[in-house]
């Protein structure tokens, strides 16, 4: 339904600014995190745990590295022992120190963890030097004299943080693609570092297919996928993380706009973006593509080493190599969309987020509107027939017919009627004196809006005689009737979505169309003002204050998956009733 109208310059519009207290609202549950599979579960000993060993460095901000491969494990059931490498001094901004643990040190630990508590799967990360890793490789094989590749062991090649600093030297990486690489089972590159181990390893290997070890497209990714396999592993998986594409269209992001996908401030040519996990399997030669939504978020620090941990974990578990990544992958999807901020800098995983699972997401400043997202998302197709509506797009052009607006005009006044009385009804609901005021104070707006919107209404030659005996259209009592009666058997979440349509619709319409060339500007088009208004700083800051509300109140009280889909219901609901409220205008019913 429409709302109230304000000129120029006057009070903001409170009558639509929702400013109830708590108002909630959820998103669909994140996969549940990998379950022990017994029908493909390897024999075990009854009662000895699911095992995994990692073997990588230190994190001392607590959110890659050992830190977050020992959590990872945890978190999916699966008891880990550890081998360090270095100590590293670093935080969310930067690593500003390494120091490596003695080669010979590492390898007594490699060989104390192995000789008696034995392990079922293994990962490394963070191998600090080529000393390092031709120790771990003799001790390895030293356990392993006869397998190629060992069995469950992931390797995450982790050469450069997050942060931008260097992790491994040219020496290193060398060491790595011949003594660490031939062991492997499956190798977790990201693309910069896939393109790093091919760069030093293509000279030497006529067979690579890639003409150059540039990665820039999924045919690239498929090659490239190929050639590391050559170097040993059995699996590679190429992830995509670094290589987002449009979804709609297929192409990749732009390199330019890649390196500033972290700043929300940089608008892209489409909505949606996506990433491509890529699976080579050297042994049946096939590819399988592993697609998901690309999170713009800064909650990323330690999603390599999360990926790679959560992938052995399953593998402890003795899920099949397949189903172990696709859980692993789930597993740090999820980790993601509820990322941790820590400190000033990147975000952490959350690696313990199904332990109490969010429905929806909490706001980041990344998306600091998950709530209201996630409703426009579920509801698009009705919700772009009640802003892109026919009566809409005759305010745009000015080509409405003057009868219809005044029409609308008189059946907006007898809406604020009611949505006061929601207002009213909200009072009476709220638990506390301060939101019991906060409604209260809406009411008084709403009244001070009336009269703008009487005044309003003179310039059109509509009498307020003849608002108030103007007999109150179907649409209009349709709508304002759901809305009082969902206010009556609802709690306060529930008016504030039956509502929230309107608050917003108009925000969005009065922006779009403020903006769109087509639109038919100034004096020429009769309902410019109209425009101007919603366009407005104050009818803006209005729909901000509401959103922010409901993401505040979502985020306190997290509706259950059941709850959010009642919840959709009705913002579904009220924005039907709004298109049917255009309807009836535009044919003056």
């Amino acid at each position: 339904m429409t709302g109230v109208f304000h000129t120029l310059g006057s009070p903001p519009p409170f009558s639509r600014s929702i400013l109830f207290p708590p108002l909630l609202i959820p998103l669909p549950p994140h996969p549940p995190p990998p379950a022990p599979m017994a029908t493909e579960s390897t024999p075990h000993k009854p009662h000895v745990p699911f095992k995994a060993l990692t073997i990588a460095g230190s994190d001392s901000g607590g959110g890659a590295g050992i830190q977050a491969d020992l959590k990872t494990f945890t978190s999916l059931g699966t008891f880990g022992t550890s081998v360090l490498t270095s100590v590293t001094s670093q935080n969310t901004l930067k690593v500003d120190g390494i120091h490596p643990i003695p080669a010979d040190f590492v390898a007594q630990q490699l060989e104390a963890v192995l000789s008696d508590i034995g392990t079922n799967a293994i990962k490394t990360g963070m191998l600090c030097n080529a000393e390092i890793i031709a120790a771990i490789a003799k001790t390895l094989r030293k356990f392993y004299p006869s397998t190629r590749p060992i069995p469950n062991l992931v390797v995450d090649p982790v050469m450069i943080a997050s942060s931008g600093a260097a992790l491994l030297d040219t020496a290193a990486i060398e060491t790595l693609i011949q003594e660490i690489l031939p062991l492997c089972h499956i190798l977790t590159p990201n693309v910069p570092e896939a393109e790093y181990i091919l760069s030093k390893a293509k000279l030497e290997n006529p067979l690579f297919k890639a003409e150059s070890s540039k990665i820039d497209s999924l045919e690239q990714m498929k090659f490239a996928a190929q050639d590391l396999a050559r170097l040993g592993p059995s699996i590679v998986l190429l992830k995509g993380g670094h290589l987002p594409f449009y979804k709609k269209s297929g192409k990749v992001l732009p390199q330019e706009l890649a390196e500033k996908i972290d700043d929300l401030s940089v608008k892209l040519e489409e909505e949606e973006l996506e990433l491509v996990d890529l699976i080579w399997d050297a042994r049946t030669g096939t590819f399988t593509e592993l697609r998901k939504e690309f999170l713009r978020t800064s909650s990323t620090h330690g999603t390599g080493c999360t990926l790679s941990a959560a992938i052995a974990a399953n593998l402890a578990h003795g899920l099949k190599d397949l189903n172990a990544i696709i859980r692993g992958g789930n597993y740090v999807q999820s980790a993601i969309r509820d990322g941790l901020t820590v400190g000033q800098g990147k975000g952490c995983l959350n690696h313990f987020h199904h332990v109490v699972r969010r429905s929806i997401e909490k706001p980041t400043r990344f998306n600091p509107h998950p709530l209201t997202n996630h409703l426009l998302k579920a509801c698009a197709d009705d919700w772009s027939k009640y802003t892109h509506h026919k009566f809409v797009q005759g305010i745009a052009d000015g080509t409405l017919p003057k009868e219809s607006f005044i029409h609308y005009m008189k059946q907006d006044y007898l809406f604020l009627q009611t949505y006061a009385r929601a207002h009213g009804l909200g009072a009476f609901k709220a638990k506390t004196m301060a939101e019991s005021k906060a409604f209260a104070d809406i009411v008084v707006h709403i009244a001070t809006e009336s009269k703008l919107h009487i005044d309003y209404c003179t310039k059109w030659g509509i009498t307020y005689e003849e608002i108030i005996n103007t007999p109150e259209s179907m649409a209009n009592v349709a709508y304002t009737r759901y809305v009082l009666d969902i206010g009556m058997t609802g709690d306060l979440l529930d008016l504030g979505l039956a509502i929230a349509p309107c608050l917003i619709g108009y925000g969005q319409i009065g922006n779009r169309l403020y903006n769109d060339p087509n639109t038919l500007k100034g004096d020429a088009n009769p309902y410019w003002e109209w425009i101007k208004s919603y366009h407005g700083a104050d009818y803006q800051a209005a729909v901000d204050r509401g959103i922010a509300n409901l993401e505040r109140q979502c985020n306190i009280q997290q509706p259950s998956a059941h709850r959010l889909k009642q919840l959709e219901d009705v913002f579904r609901t009220a924005t039907r009733l709004e298109v049917s409220f255009w309807d009836m205008a535009l044919h003056r019913l």
